[in-house]
């Protein structure tokens, strides 16, 4: 039997399935939610440019932070007071969602700017030189 659906899942899963243990308090986007902040990076001439899509999302819910050399992109949405109604079919829920990814050590978080735009999460990440190391002489003399 041909049944409509969406992304891979019946629209008529949750009215005929009563058995189902719904766990929408720690779901985002449902067993979609993997496929949230697609990522794209760009490389120009002095920096990198990393587009990140957050749809539904709002600038305060986001939360960037850098630490030894990752940054680490935090988004939270929590279900809305006039959203507490009974609903027929709900694929939106609520939670939170990160991603990181290495930028090196040599970066700082002053040296990267972040713009949220129509639920787009641009990054403007300064390319940097790697410092060349000094190959350092780590013998310890011997006397006698």
């Amino acid at each position: 039997m041909f049944m409509p659906s969406i992304f891979g899942e019946s629209l008529l899963d949750d009215l005929f399935d009563f058995n189902k243990n719904h766990q929408i308090e720690n779901k985002l986007y449902g067993d979609k939610a993997k496929d949230l902040m697609k990522i794209d990076v760009k490389e120009n001439e002095h920096d990198f440019e990393v587009f990140v899509d957050l749809p539904g999302f709002k600038k305060e819910n986001l939360k960037l932070d850098l630490t030894d050399g990752y940054i680490t992109i935090n988004a939270n949405k929590t279900l809305e007071e006039e959203d507490k109604k009974k609903y027929i079919r709900k694929e939106r829920f609520y939670g939170s969602v990160s991603r990181s990814f290495y930028v090196g050590d040599s970066i700082k978080k002053e040296d990267i700017k972040a713009k949220f735009d129509n639920g787009v999460l641009t990054l403007s990440i300064p390319k940097v030189e790697p410092k060349e190391e000094k190959e350092q002489n780590n013998y310890i003399a011997i006397e006698g």
